[in-house]
């Protein structure tokens, strides 16, 4: 496997010498049994490493276990990494198998390994140099055979100076360290990524891709990009949802680089939390998507009708260009055409209004039901009944 195969697996977007040489050495390292540390800021893709370290090796018909380290509660982590007897503690109904035990033969991954706490990287050291472990409650050794890969977006130096994280663990780990570079150190790579995202919105909600000029391209390659990959792939998105130009320029661009407008919308009142915003703007990017589908399809629809040959490329300008797809704008199917976009619903004015309406289509496709529209909604089903509450739905 090379890195260009490699590259097209796994959708990495970049020719950055940074990146192909992280990818190099992960390809190097999967055919032992080496212990791996990547490590890079947040939002760089770690993730992508150990499953081509994984998929490069000898264990790839094993099983492959990822485990974010950062989720699991501190009196818990041990159960879930190394398994647990019953009655070891309370709700401890049944023996249970830990991740270390049901990754044998392959590779776990450890997302996240800065945040375990000291005793638990006692437990993790022993596995790694002996590959044995005893499940909690129990007093039986038991042994492993798998490959440990690790993530970290914390400086682990400085754990280690501060008393938080154990050196010899972290040697253990760090036998081959590979270090992904953060989106700001690989300029040449970020409109690649910009129109891989945009077009991967254009294709699923049917709208003609964001092209950028050449001003706002210079602005997207010298910004920092703090949030790396994942921030870029925000903006794309933002936009793509957002703006009725898709040709953008730098001083479109600019509003949404701009850290205290980031979200390029103005929150409600009552918006009181950031978790909040953040469902808020995904409600609302659900309702632009939506929208720009239910118009491609009704322009195709009307195209169809006509009857004129081959289905024409998607069109987004208003709606008097529709009749610009029928040649004759004088006969009764234009009409009849211009009478039906006429009776459209009417696009929600306002923030509150797109709101109400997706929360109203999201009950009715669940049947009234709250907790299914929560999690359509990417919303706890608390914050959905004070939205109903605020925006004055009728169930």
């Amino acid at each position: 496997m090379d890195i260009v195969s490699v590259k097209q697996r796994f959708g990495i977007i970049g020719n950055s010498e940074l990146l192909n040489r992280a990818l190099e050495i992960a390809l190097r390292v999967a055919p032992t049994d080496l212990t791996v540390l990547v490590t890079g800021e947040s939002g760089v893709g770690k993730e992508f490493f150990p499953q081509v370290i994984h998929s490069a090796s000898a264990r790839k018909h094993g099983k492959y276990v990822a485990v974010n380290c950062g989720a699991i509660p501190e009196g818990t982590i041990d159960s879930e990494l190394f398994g647990h007897e019953k009655g070891a503690f309370t709700g401890a109904v049944d023996s249970r198998k830990g991740y270390f035990e049901e990754a044998d033969g392959g590779t776990i991954f450890l997302d996240e390994v800065g945040e375990l706490p000291l005793s638990t990287q006692v437990r993790l050291l022993r596995v790694l140099q002996t590959g044995e472990f005893i499940r909690v409650g129990s007093a039986r050794v038991q042994k492993t055979n798998v490959r440990v890969v690790a993530a970290t977006n914390n400086n682990l130096l400085k754990a280690i100076s501060e008393g938080r994280f154990r050196e010899d663990l972290y040697y253990r780990l760090a036998t081959v360290p590979i270090s992904v570079p953060a989106l700001r150190e690989r300029p040449e790579d970020i409109y690649l990524l910009f129109r891989k995202f945009a077009s991967d919105v254009a294709t699923r909600y049917r709208m003609p891709a964001i092209t950028l000029d050449a001003q706002a391209r210079d602005m997207l390659e010298h910004y920092s990009w703090r949030g790396n990959v994942r921030q870029l792939k925000n903006v794309a998105e933002q936009i793509s949802a957002i703006e009725p130009q898709r040709e953008i320029t730098a001083a479109v661009l600019e509003r949404y680089l701009t850290p205290e407008q980031r979200s390029a919308m103005p929150s409600i009142a009552g918006a009181a939390s950031f978790d909040d915003m953040n469902t808020e703007r995904e409600l609302l990017y659900k309702v632009l998507f939506e929208m720009r589908a239910d118009i491609a399809e009704l322009k195709q629809m009307l195209y169809r009708m006509g009857g004129y040959g081959a289905m024409q490329p998607m069109n987004t300008e208003p709606r008097h260009e529709v009749t610009a797809l029928l040649p004759n704008p004088h006969s009764k199917e234009v009409e009849y055409a211009e009478e039906i976009v006429d009776e459209q619903p009417a696009v929600p004015a306002t923030k509150a209004d797109m709101q109400r309406e997706q929360i109203i289509r999201a009950l009715r496709r669940n049947g009234g039901s709250r907790r299914a529209a929560a999690a359509e909604l990417f919303m706890s089903e608390r914050t959905l009944y004070r939205r109903i509450k605020e925006l004055g739905i009728e169930e």
